[in-house]
């Protein structure tokens, strides 16, 4: 992945959920403003849950297969994130066959929903056609708390 959202990956459990964070800084260079200040886009928010499903993916197939997003079902987005926010994405599989999963997930704040997606659809397809696996390998050692921050 290119695009990195995710922190941390605080938990997993393979072709099952996956929690994932992001801490969302004033620094980051993709704000929207709005009356009341920064807001992140709630399509990066989106973005940050499908990261962490993918990351699902990757990990449960020791890092054979990626998830790539066909579509989504219901997408409910409860209030915007703003800087100093740490999301927390959680994402469960609901159902799995050879080349597709369906999940469903939510992006928290402190406890509350901020975004709710439901019937979460994506296509398997082999990690190595999009990114080097030597990198994935090591992308995985951080966010899994087991290597060091470049």
């Amino acid at each position: 992945m290119r695009f990195h959202l995710i922190d941390r990956i605080e938990s997993w459990d393979a072709d099952h959920s996956i929690v994932a964070r992001k801490a969302v800084s004033v620094y980051e260079n993709h704000w929207q403003t709005d009356e009341s200040g920064p807001v992140l886009p709630f399509g990066l928010a989106l973005e940050a849950l499908c990261q962490a499903g993918a990351w699902l993916v990757l990990l449960s197939s020791e890092h054979r297969k990626r998830a790539a997003l066909l579509s989504l079902g219901e997408v409910r987005v409860l209030r915007d994130a703003v800087p100093g926010d740490v999301l927390r994405m959680t994402a469960q599989v609901t159902s799995k066959r050879n080349r597709t999963a369906m999940m469903d997930g939510r992006v928290e704040v402190g406890g509350e929903p901020i975004l709710v997606v439901h019937s979460l659809m994506c296509a398997f397809v082999d990690a190595e056609r999009l990114d080097d696996p030597v990198d994935t390998a090591r992308m995985a050692d951080m966010l899994l708390g087991r290597g060091p921050m470049d």
